[in-house]
């Protein structure tokens, strides 16, 4: 088994190093060992296998943080297990080497194919919506295969031509020192085809805008900021290639009476000092109709009652919040004669009472101080 020598060390660099440090040290690597300027020289082909390997994992935060923890055994175990080859390097870095040097490696093999872009949409719910949830559609314009040519950019009967200028490689060569400098043939774009008879339906585009309804159901108990994937409802994809996805995300309205806190809700139910003093039983909404709350006898302002299980639907368990009740207490207005004087009747013995308790603290205060 053949030990890999530390990334870092391979590439010269500190352990702290950006990417601009990383980035330097690997061009001058890769052009002192790149194979195209050390034909046959198989210690030059492996520093630049070294190398280039060293570098696609130090570029990458996920993976470098993973190597920084557990070494070349963590990333095998995430499933990097490095290139197989000169072909998987070129492939895997795409244009670098144009980026670096100012050419393209022939090397590289071009797939015309292409993933179609993935769409957003933003649906408003109401909050009633957002807790049961529903179906609903929704309306797209969005990109799809045209019709016509199926997506092969073609006037129906007739069929791409390979490019006479590049031979369908997509890139034409001219030799430039040590290298063979490959740029994009300006002919066919690099697509190694050209379209001598363009669909008139897409004009050689390969597809159309259309409009579309998509069928979208939200499950009970999203949240602002849920986000729903639809597969495959993006944009069509390019040469065959498959079509991207559509992310809905949810915002959902407010409520009168009911506030969500997760999955439990939170109201404020109003009682009259009379019903806070001596106690009732009220009904009080919740999110499946009327529930019966029992107010004990010297209930205060801010006093929490709750119903379990009357909340909002979990997305990741079986299980329901609670309803959370805050007391909030009445002073009542516009009083007539007789409630005033029954209140004045009150207040009076009220004040007796703490005017004998006051009176027992102070006796006993002096009854400790003699």
């Amino acid at each position: 088994m053949t030990t890999k020598r530390d990334y870092y060390e391979a590439l010269g660099v500190r352990r702290n190093a950006d990417d601009n440090e990383l980035k330097a040290n690997y061009r001058k690597l890769a052009l002192q060992f790149h194979p195209d300027r050390n034909p046959g020289n198989k210690e030059a082909e492996e520093k630049f296998k070294e190398a280039s390997e060293a570098y696609e994992v130090l570029r990458d935060p996920q993976k470098r943080n993973i190597y920084d923890q557990f070494g070349h055994q963590g990333l095998e175990g995430s499933g990097f297990s490095g290139f197989s080859g000169f072909e998987d390097i070129f492939s895997s870095f795409g244009g670098i080497f144009e980026d670096f040097f100012g050419f393209s490696s022939g090397r590289r093999s071009r797939s015309r194919t292409q993933v179609g872009a993935d769409l957003r949409y933003d649906l408003t719910l109401s909050f009633m919506e957002s807790v049961f949830g529903t179906e609903t559609e929704i309306d797209l314009e969005k990109m799809e295969v045209c019709p016509s040519c199926e997506g092969d950019a073609c006037e129906p009967g007739t069929k791409p031509e390979t490019c006479w200028q590049c031979d369908g490689t997509g890139q034409v060569s001219r030799n430039q020192g040590f290298f063979t400098v490959r740029t994009t043939c300006n002919n066919c774009r690099g697509n190694g085809q050209t379209i001598p008879h363009p669909c008139n339906n897409c004009r050689g585009a390969g597809q159309i805008r259309v409009s579309k309804k998509v069928a979208v159901k939200i499950p009970g108990g999203v949240d602002n900021g849920s986000r729903l994937r639809l597969t495959g409802e993006g944009e069509a994809g390019i040469y065959g290639g498959p079509p991207g996805d559509l992310y809905v995300f949810i915002h959902v309205g407010s409520h009168d009476f009911f506030k969500r806190n997760n999955t439990d809700v939170i109201c404020q139910v109003e009682i009259s000092f009379i019903q806070a003093a001596l106690g009732d039983t009220i009904k009080v909404p919740t999110l499946n109709g009327n529930k019966t709350l029992k107010i004990p006898k010297g209930t205060q302002i801010g006093d929490i009652f709750s119903f379990r299980g009357e909340g909002i639907p979990s997305l990741r368990r079986n299980k329901r919040g609670d309803q959370i009740i805050q007391i909030a207490i009445k002073t009542p207005t516009n009083l007539n004669k007789k409630q005033e004087a029954l209140l004045k009747e009150f207040a009076r013995i009220e004040s007796g009472k703490m005017s004998n308790k006051i009176k027992n603290i102070l006796k006993g205060g002096s009854a400790g101080a003699s």
